[in-house]
């Protein structure tokens, strides 16, 4: 979904400024409107390059921002007023970005604003899932028991990001060895070996050797124009997976690939079941949780089907027939899913589907990584060792002349 970057002026003259996540420029002047802003200005925010991971702090360490948020809900369940609670733990804050953040917010409270209005003023620290659920708690009056859900929200999504990373890592790191390891053996050893095969002088070396010195000798002559073929091969993939078409092209091939796919589909079931079971158990309109939901999804695909889903909600449907429509979410969570909606129970249930799948990427991931090591070994060593071999094999054949003399 586009970002893009407006600025308003309220009633009293002020000018306020900020970025939101919408579907088009009208739909960030409705909303604005609705905050009764005016002589509006909305524009989509260039994209720059680079990859970047999700990160639920938005550069607030999620462990921090864990324990604020337990902190806060034992203070209010204590009775400590809002502005007090902030007061002690904006003071107590080691991260200097955090802090001043905290007492920002306690500085909008003192002055009349709602906590949620107030955190959703950061929204790189409070993201729309933050801010919707202390809304929710603070009309329902149980802003304590929210605090606590969001922060085993946070722990459990920090957890499966951990997982995911982890499991990436593994193949990444191996990547790297292997180019870093076949680029020094091309630069390095093998002009060596090629040296001393032309001072021992003799016949024709074998085919696997003269490869090999021959790949060495291109890469040597042509390593500026290689080097920058990768970079541009890179910014080129890059620039592609920033673009829109290049995003739901690789989403939708990432749950297709054999072994990466299944492990992305049960994070994006735990993590969509993880979010619309706490928000709707913190009495968040369904609509508008199945909106963030979607936004907060992190693939393409699953954000489509969410919203599709959303639609047919907003028609009068239920939420699990137009989920089996999608193709996306396995069988057995929309039946669950089902079972939920007419035991009026859906929260529970949504919880215990997450809790089903969190089970579920930890032996998927473990038995991805088990399957991989014995892969990338071999990889790496059928590489590496075949260009080892292919150097030795005039020694052998030259030790074997010997013998023979």
């Amino acid at each position: 979904m586009p970002v893009f970057v407006w600025e308003g002026r309220t009633r009293a003259g002020e000018v306020k400024k900020g970025e939101m996540d919408a579907s088009g420029r009208d739909a960030v002047e409705e909303k604005l409107k609705q905050a009764q802003l005016g002589d509006l200005v909305v524009k989509e925010k260039k994209k720059g390059f680079g990859f970047k991971l999700p990160d639920f702090g938005g550069g607030v360490p999620e462990k921090n921002l864990v324990v604020f948020t337990r902190q806060f809900a034992t203070m209010i369940d204590a009775g400590l007023p809002l502005v007090q609670c902030l007061d002690i733990l904006g003071g107590q804050q080691d991260h200097k970005g955090f802090k001043k953040i905290i007492l920002a917010v306690k500085a909008e409270v003192e002055g009349g604003a709602t906590l949620a209005d107030s955190f959703r003023k950061h929204p790189k620290v409070f993201d729309e899932l933050f801010v919707n659920l202390v809304a929710a708690g603070e009309v329902s009056g149980i802003l304590d028991t929210i605090l606590n859900r969001l922060a085993t929200y946070i722990e459990k999504s920090q957890k499966l990001k951990r997982q995911v990373k982890g499991a990436m890592s593994y193949p990444i790191t191996v990547m790297s060895i292997a180019t870093i390891v076949i680029i020094i053996l091309l630069w390095k050893v093998i002009p060596v070996f090629e040296n001393m095969f032309k001072d021992f002088g003799g016949g024709a070396l074998p085919a696997p050797t003269q490869f090999v010195i021959n790949m060495s000798n291109f890469f040597m002559e042509n390593i500026i124009a290689i080097f920058a073929a990768l970079f541009g091969t890179i910014f080129a993939v890059m620039t592609f997976l920033k673009s829109e078409f290049g995003t739901k092209a690789f989403d939708a091939f990432i749950l297709k690939v054999p072994i990466f796919g299944p492990v992305v589909r049960k994070v994006a079931v735990a993590k969509f079941t993880r979010t619309l079971g706490t928000m709707i158990s913190s009495g968040v309109p369904i609509l508008d949780a199945m909106e963030i939901c979607a936004k907060t999804a992190g693939n393409k695909t699953i954000e489509a089907a969410i919203l599709y889903t959303r639609e047919r909600v907003a028609e009068g449907r239920t939420i699990a027939d137009p989920l089996t429509e999608t193709g996306v979410f396995p069988s057995m969570v929309v039946q669950m899913i089902s079972v939920g909606e007419s035991t009026g129970a859906m929260d529970q249930m949504l919880n215990k589907i997450a809790d089903f799948y969190d089970e579920e990427v930890d032996v998927a991931v473990a038995a991805m990584t088990s399957m991989m090591e014995p892969l990338f070994m071999m990889f790496l060593g059928g590489i590496v060792g075949g260009l080892i071999v292919s150097m030795y094999m005039p020694i052998f054949e030259l030790a074997g002349a010997i013998k023979g003399d």
